[in-house]
């Protein structure tokens, strides 16, 4: 399952953020409609299938913590894990505590970054996104030798 693309949804004033329609089937074959969204260090949500965020709390669960950095992402990532489930409409209910962090409203972005959904207010993704592309153009050079490799 891949997800791509901006799509432009509405959170309702129960705070349920209606799924595009193509993406709805293959959440209901692939896992059940079962997702877990969590915070993101950027205050924007990320949505996970239930298994591939199962398959990242792992990883997350095992790092030493003893380690800061690893604690502070424990905390922050299943610290603030909550399930959804896709109702018959094909909606996730995103908690308070959740749309207050990403202080989303009424217009909400879902980002497909391939394994799961980034979800932003849409006037904080404009103001990222814009911010993104102009220190791009300004650092050109400035690539690591990973990036300098990918050819688009």
């Amino acid at each position: 399952m891949v997800f791509r693309g901006v799509n432009n949804v509405t959170l309702d004033a129960k705070g349920r953020l209606s799924i595009p329609t193509r993406y709805r089937v293959q959440l209901l074959d692939t896992c059940n409609g079962q997702m877990v969204m969590t915070v993101d260090r950027e205050h924007s949500l990320l949505l996970y299938p239930l298994a591939t965020w199962e398959d990242i709390e792992r990883k997350l669960i095992k790092l030493p913590s003893l380690d800061k950095q690893a604690r502070r992402l424990q905390r922050l990532l299943i610290g603030h894990a909550t399930e959804c489930e896709l109702d018959s409409q094909g909606r996730v209910l995103v908690s308070p505590p959740l749309r207050e962090f990403a202080q989303l409203d009424k217009k909400v972005v879902m980002i497909g970054q391939g394994n799961k959904f980034e979800i932003w207010d849409n006037q904080t993704w404009a103001v990222k996104r814009d911010q993104w592309f102009d220190e791009e153009n300004a650092a050109e050079g400035d690539l690591s030798p990973e990036l300098g490799a990918l050819s688009l």
